[in-house]
């Protein structure tokens, strides 16, 4: 089985593909820190995006989710952005947790598991 890892620091890797599942690290807003939490999510969704394309992958191959909010009341505006980016008939399974961030301004972050049927 092949591994390639994408963007890699020595703490970290932003995406890992090992076979046919790609591991998205967790991610967040960093060009818009202390935005509102639909504005965090759309720019996380958007790095989301651009990590599954370069291991040959989208959205319809998203097979799990799990999202932290620093504070449960954006739930509902997190979903507005979620619920349209979701291609219809492929939502991944999904956990949505309140808990602390790392760091302030942050109301977001998701982490992401894709799969592919097979080596691209």
């Amino acid at each position: 089985m092949t591994i390639q890892r994408t963007e890699t620091s020595r703490r970290m890797s932003q995406a890992v593909r090992a076979g046919n599942t790609i591991y998205i690290a967790g991610q967040l807003a960093y060009d818009n820190q202390f935005a509102d939490a639909k504005t965090q999510t759309t720019e996380i969704l958007d790095r989301i995006d651009r990590l599954l394309a370069v291991h040959g992958a989208n959205r319809e191959n998203l097979v799990s989710a799990t999202v932290w909010l620093s504070d449960i009341r954006y739930f509902h505006e997190i979903n507005e952005v979620w619920d349209a980016w979701v291609p219809e008939g492929h939502a991944p399974g999904r956990a949505c947790i309140e808990s602390k961030i790392a760091f302030d301004g942050y109301k977001i972050e998701i982490q992401a598991i894709a799969y592919l049927s097979s080596d691209a």
